[in-house]
């Protein structure tokens, strides 16, 4: 059931489609080279990079995971959010990090790392960022069209035509255009993203009121469901996680980090850093009030099994009504295209600029640079495709993001901090910490599912695996680089 037209709400998403599609074509005439096509020529000001950031970083498939956590945990799900703003901050106001990193005018963090490792690790760095990066954005189609069918009152049975839809509209604009095309059309995104998420939530606080919504998240997950302390549900384990996951994101995801590196100078990238940190603990403030506000709408019975994902693109469905709710789809398709857009340049610059560089030694020309980029990215769209209708869902989105994510972000993390302040560090620590941080979480992926391990791993759970990840990846790192002095002596 759901309260979008096609007749009235329709033309509103038409309409929306149609200006991204222009605007695509039009800025293809300012895309001749790869620094146009990766950095957007390096000439991202303050204002550009803080729309293009916020608007990057959250999509549906970050909103559901979101709202989700807020279905299940209550206000505990904005921790992630206040670890990830905090951090966001932290690293803007010291330039701890991305202040050297943008100095360098690298366009990826693995060739920043030839720098210090040599070619080897800059492949294998680039090679575990793929890996990482691709698992992380696999479910990102599937919960765009499911949220899609949903709002729109699609049937189920055309959730892949949704998914080979979106895919196709936004490897269009994005293969035309690259960053710039990104950069630009994120300003529109922005907008009407906001424009929809204040709608919705003003709507829903007038119509149940802020009280009677969270005292039904009381009644439900207990009064601790509203503090940010730790109970049997939020263990410090995970506040860990938490933390470790936001700090190693802000200094080493592609998708943030491309931001800095296409920022005018270092100066522009902290600040890009510092005023986008509230965003960042809002796109998790938001949703996470979706969530709770779906578990009072629905009630606590309705959505469970595995299926709390998909209350509030239902309650969204049901409650904003018709002409407005047209607006809430052409903002939740601005926020998906944007971030989609934005993962699809983060990793074909990846593949092309440090996975690839053994072959193209960058001696390649522009037109050739360009040509292979765009391909890389249908490929990546084709892999997301298939990887989205394949693969099972067996934890909370958020669970699945983060332990995909820390297959990169815990030994990139240590491998930055030790390029830019480890005068010691050496190869052979950066090769441990690479090996260990991706070996961790790829084992828990696996064993999850087979029979003879699945009860101890999901006793330990992705938590601790998480952490573990982290702390002997930067272990792996002092080990090799003790071992290397000591040989060198």
């Amino acid at each position: 059931m759901t309260n979008f037209d096609f007749f009235v709400d329709g033309p509103i998403v038409l309409l929306y489609f149609s200006i991204i599609f222009l605007v695509g074509i039009w800025l293809r005439k300012y895309v001749s080279n790869m620094d146009h096509f990766l950095v957007a020529n390096r000439g991202v000001d303050v204002y550009l990079g803080i729309a293009s950031l916020a608007a990057t970083e959250f999509g549906i498939a970050t909103c559901m995971a979101n709202a989700e956590l807020g279905f299940k945990y209550g206000l505990k799900g904005i921790i992630p959010g206040i670890a990830l703003g905090g951090s966001m901050f932290i690293v803007g106001v010291s330039g701890f990090c991305i202040e050297p990193l943008r100095n360098m005018a690298v366009i990826t963090i693995p060739e920043l790392f030839e720098k210090k490792f040599g070619k080897k690790i800059r492949w294998a760095s680039g090679l575990v960022i793929i890996i990482g990066g691709l698992l992380n954005m696999g479910l990102f189609l599937r919960q765009a069209g499911s949220f899609l069918s949903i709002t729109m009152g699609i049937d189920e049975g055309y959730l892949e035509v949704l998914m080979t839809v979106i895919l196709i509209f936004v490897g269009f604009y994005t293969v035309i255009g690259g960053m710039v095309s990104v950069l630009v059309t994120d300003y529109i995104q922005f907008i009407l993203m906001c424009l929809g998420f204040v709608s919705i939530t003003g709507i829903i606080i007038y119509e149940f009121g802020w009280y009677s919504i969270l005292d039904e998240s009381r009644a439900f997950h207990g009064s601790e469901s509203l503090s940010l302390g730790f109970n049997s549900v939020y263990t410090l384990d995970r506040l860990i996680l938490d933390i470790l996951v936001a700090f190693a994101s802000v200094l080493t995801w592609q998708t943030m980090i491309s931001r800095i590196l296409s920022a005018k100078n270092s100066k522009t990238a902290k600040s890009i850093y510092m005023v986008t940190a509230p965003y960042m603990l809002m796109r998790f403030v938001i949703p996470v009030f979706l969530g709770i506000s779906a578990l009072y709408f629905f009630g606590p019975n309705s959505y469970g099994g595995g299926k709390e994902i998909l209350a509030m693109p239902n309650m969204v469905a049901q409650l904003i009504p018709v002409g407005l709710i047209g607006i809430v789809v052409a903002a939740m398709l601005a926020a998906d295209m944007s971030t989609n857009s934005s993962y699809l340049i983060a990793w074909s610059s990846v593949i092309y600029n440090d996975i690839l560089a053994p072959i193209h030694k960058n001696k390649w020309s522009s037109k050739k640079g360009l040509f292979y980029n765009r391909f890389i990215i249908c490929c990546i769209g084709l892999f997301l495709l298939l990887y989205g209708l394949w693969y099972p869902l067996n934890n909370d989105l958020w669970v699945y993001m983060q332990v995909t994510g820390t297959i990169y972000l815990s030994s990139m993390s240590v491998l930055l901090i030790a390029c830019c302040y480890f005068k010691n560090a050496s190869p052979l620590g950066a090769a441990i910490a690479i090996i260990i941080g991706a070996v961790i979480p790829v084992s828990y992926l696996f064993l999850q599912d087979f029979s003879f391990s699945s009860a101890l791993v999901k006793n330990i759970g992705p938590y601790k695996f998480g952490v573990l990840s982290f702390f002997l990846s930067s272990l792996g790192m002092v080990i090799g680089s003790i071992i290397t002095k000591i040989k060198s002596k």
